[in-house]
């Protein structure tokens, strides 16, 4: 049995989709294709009504929705105290959880864990599923680590507040709102990046009432000493030109100097504040010149506005993210059809996502057969599309976010400012496919706690295997079963007795196989 599961497994890495004849696509073909790459697949039933309505229609409803959550998610968000808990009220758990063990850290550790929760319920029970893709792109784009210091308090905000707002709105608000979120500020240090000698107001007060050389030292301690280059450094690398895009260390100095003074709010206790602050006692007010632009002396807060504008609309930014939308949503290895076609919508759009995606989508590249299955689907894409197409839907004691970790991607704890990788190279193994296939049989049998399905719902009871395998090969894979795949299944069910169990395996062994895996 594991042995049959390991070769299944694996032809996941084998498996490509046959492009050497063009094919006619059905309208089913049309709408599967547009469910898994600007949503988290189908549900059971959805393929079909989308069809029904409109492959089209469906995706220019998904790009019209509003920037407020949708009805359905606002009901089932009711249980999660962390959506309602203010950051203040964060920081002081955070700190009372360090003084303190046991019962206090493990209620601080039980509230930040439903952020993944919520991740999760959202994603499997949306109906504006864009809007999820979306959220997930730019979270990943714009990573903090939640184990860094108070990145944890910030993190909830940080999601709410600066990515779900933003996520199809214009490129430049939402790289303003990352940059001076606290959570950014904060995970890559910029909020203790001050111009080189800079102390703030009242720091000759607080010497003075110093009693001795040791209280005087722990005060310089905690002070910032200088220039900070990280946050620099990635907006430049990664969250706007990119790592070609034609900038120098000089460069990224600059930027540096230009961001001084950009932190967070002095706050509670805690250490935390509610929101971003400019200190201008921090920052480094003299000229500067970056990518060939030159920043007269003395315009503090202003100079940091002007050089996001200048990155947010910088030819190499619109080519670096525009690049890194379609592998997203196209291929690992993006078209350069399906970027001309993006950077000129970015352009005439003055940076409005929705634009930008709708071109994409619009794109002969998105509908390529050759894209088609294309890619592998990551493990959050793989688990949140495993749980909709059984009809899943995540209560509050859903052990999702374990599973999704457990296969290599737990959510917000990417240390490395680069995300998690998108590429089938990254997540295509042996173990971690074996891992998957686990997975989706342990669900089809009902024994991942929290997820209620009904599988009669699903797939009909039949004692008659070859009518089964025809069956999940409709409902679970839309007709893509291979002839392998199809042997599997019948190898291992006819060994079972019941049919239930025969039901539960075939449509687990369908999940893990390597139609499903990919989108």
């Amino acid at each position: 049995m594991r042995l049959i599961i390991l070769i299944a497994a694996l032809a996941i890495a084998r498996s490509q989709t046959d492009t050497s004849q063009p094919r006619a696509w059905t309208s089913a073909d049309s709408a599967a294709h547009a469910l898994n790459r600007l949503g988290y697949g189908a549900t059971p039933g959805l393929i079909d009504r989308v069809a029904a309505e409109g492959t089209l229609r469906w995706i220019d409803q998904q790009l019209g929705v509003s920037a407020k959550p949708e009805a359905i998610l606002r009901n089932l968000e009711k249980p999660y105290d962390l959506l309602r808990v203010s950051t203040d009220d964060l920081a002081r758990e955070f700190a009372r959880s360090r003084q303190q063990s046991g019962p206090d850290r493990r209620e601080f550790k039980s509230l930040l864990s439903q952020l993944p929760d919520v991740t999760v319920l959202r994603s499997v029970a949306a109906e504006e599923q864009l809007r999820e893709v979306m959220v997930d792109f730019w979270t990943n784009h714009f990573n903090v680590f939640q184990g860094k210091n108070l990145v944890r308090v910030y993190l909830r905000d940080y999601i709410e507040h600066t990515i779900r707002p933003n996520a199809l709105g214009r490129f430049e608000a939402l790289l303003f709102a990352t940059a001076t979120a606290p959570a950014m500020l904060i995970y890559l240090d910029n909020a203790r990046s001050v111009a080189p000698g800079a102390e703030p107001p009242n720091f000759e007060r607080r010497a003075r009432r110093a009693r001795s050389d040791s209280a005087m030292d722990r005060i310089r301690s905690k002070m910032p000493t200088g220039i900070n280059e990280n946050y620099a450094r990635e907006l430049l690398e990664l969250h706007t030109l990119g790592v070609d895009g034609g900038y120098t260390q000089a460069d990224v100095v600059a930027v540096a100097r230009v961001l001084t003074g950009w932190s967070i709010e002095r706050g509670t206790r805690a250490g935390a504040g509610s929101g971003f602050a400019f200190n201008e006692w921090a920052h480094d007010a003299g000229a500067k010149r970056l990518l060939g632009v030159d920043f007269p002396a003395g315009r503090g807060r202003d100079e940091g506005v002007r050089l996001l504008k200048l990155l947010a609309h910088h030819p190499a930014t619109l080519h670096h993210i525009s690049a890194k939308l379609c592998a997203r949503l196209v291929n690992d290895t993006p078209p350069d059809g399906c970027i001309d076609d993006a950077v000129a919508a970015w352009k005439q759009s003055d940076g409005d996502i929705r634009a930008v995606v709708r071109a994409i989508v619009r794109s002969p590249d998105f509908w390529a057969d050759a894209n088609q299955s294309a890619k592998v689907k990551t493990p959050l894409e793989f688990v949140i599309s495993a749980v909709r197409a059984v009809g899943g839907l995540p209560d509050t004691t859903a052990r999702i976010p374990a599973a999704i970790a457990t296969l290599g991607q737990p959510l917000y704890q990417q240390t490395a400012p680069t995300g998690y990788p998108e590429t089938q190279e990254d997540w295509v193994n042996s173990g971690a496919l074996l891992n998957r296939m686990n997975f989706a049989v342990a669900l089809a049998a009902g024994k991942i706690p929290g997820i209620a399905l009904d599988l009669d719902a699903v797939v009909p009871l039949t004692s008659d295997r070859e009518k089964l395998a025809t069956e999940v090969d409709r409902v679970i894979l839309h007709g893509t079963m291979t002839g392998t795949t199809r042997a599997v299944i019948l190898r291992e069910i006819r060994v079972l007795t019941n049919p239930a169990a025969q039901r539960a395996m075939a449509v687990g062994l369908a999940l893990g196989g390597p139609e499903f895996q990919r989108q």
